[in-house]
């Protein structure tokens, strides 16, 4: 719990002074940039808390039924946070999100764990995320710099994604159990350096592929460095961590159990992982750019079967995005 506690405490710490400083430098309004700086802090506790055994363990205490209840009410407190102090609520709104936290924060206590069970669970995972439904629950928020300039906007619909990570996550990991995948912020060493070969071996296929179906733009100039280390943790520890963890910790090998084939695991998970991409960079469906994701889930699912965890396809994986964000559109 110590591990947990500091983590907090240093997160919070880091959230309020980048929080401050983004709101003075896009002259965000005090009556806006205050409700949701404390959403953000609300919900950071509770997004560190699957990647933490001893937090997890704890929360656990006194059952699954009271350990998801306490799970769909923190799903909700930091978009009522936000859309009370922005002036944003609105009751459909409100009623949608309570019904996709008591769904996704309860189905471990209603159905077993199974086959038909956890891919339904996925798959409600993977259809709030793919129909943008967060886009209607956290509008962007809008305020005039003065008269007659334009509208800004802040989008915070990444407020509903990390609840939604984390929702998933804490219910697999606690409330189902036996996941088989060790959910973790930050790999051992080992796996930092696997993770760096991996990239090496995949880098190579899939800028290949990313150039060989045109999708290929260079910048004019390469991405600011530190936004390049700041993009890379970012996607480490929300995009690559959720990912990696569905794709190469839960659905590889169950697919490999279910089929009996380590091939089939890594084929499938890959093609799946390539299908959640086509509604990225350009009109749905993507296809082009749904294969190159698939090219580089495949060699992150090389990298598991090699290590036996996520953590090492997780570092690949950033690696592969940061260096996508320095040099290309």
């Amino acid at each position: 719990m110590s591990a947990y506690r500091r983590a907090v405490g240093i997160g919070w710490v880091l959230l309020i002074a980048v929080a401050a400083g983004y709101a003075r430098w896009k002259a965000v309004p005090v009556g806006i940039a205050l409700p949701l700086i404390l959403a953000f802090l609300v919900e950071f506790p509770m997004y560190l808390l699957p990647g933490f055994r001893a937090a997890r363990d704890a929360f656990m205490v006194g059952g699954k039924v009271r350990a998801a209840g306490l799970l769909a009410a923190s799903a909700v407190l930091p978009w009522l946070i936000y859309a009370v102090g922005t002036g944003h609520f609105s009751l459909a709104a409100f009623g949608l999100l309570c019904c996709i936290a008591v769904t996704l924060c309860f189905w471990y206590v209603a159905f077993p764990a199974g086959a038909a069970a956890d891919l339904i669970y996925l798959g409600l995972f993977a259809a709030i995320l793919l129909f943008k439904v967060f886009a209607k629950v956290y509008p962007p928020l809008r305020w005039l710099l003065a008269l007659g300039a334009p509208m800004p906007k802040l989008d915070v619909s990444v407020l509903g994604h990390a609840m939604l990570i984390r929702v998933m996550a804490l219910s697999i990991t606690a409330i189902r159990g036996r996941a088989g995948a060790d959910y973790r912020f930050w790999p051992t060493r080992g796996e930092w350096i696997a993770g760096v070969k991996w990239f090496g071996v995949l880098m190579p296929a899939t800028a290949a592929t990313y150039w060989g179906l045109g999708l290929m733009v260079l910048r004019a100039h390469p991405l600011n460095i530190v936004l390049v280390v700041g993009t890379f943790f970012g996607i480490l520890w929300v995009t690559a961590l959720s990912e990696e963890f569905i794709f190469r910790g839960l659905l590889q090998p169950w697919i490999e159990g279910w089929t009996s084939s380590a091939v089939a695991g890594l084929v499938v998970a890959s093609l799946l992982f390539g299908s959640v991409h086509l509604g990225f960079h350009g009109p749905f469906p993507n296809w082009r750019f749904s294969l190159t994701a698939a090219v580089m889930g495949f060699f992150c699912g090389l990298a598991r079967r090699q290590t036996g965890g996520i953590q090492a396809g997780m570092v690949a994986h950033a690696l592969t995005v940061a260096v996508w964000k320095m040099f290309l559109v």
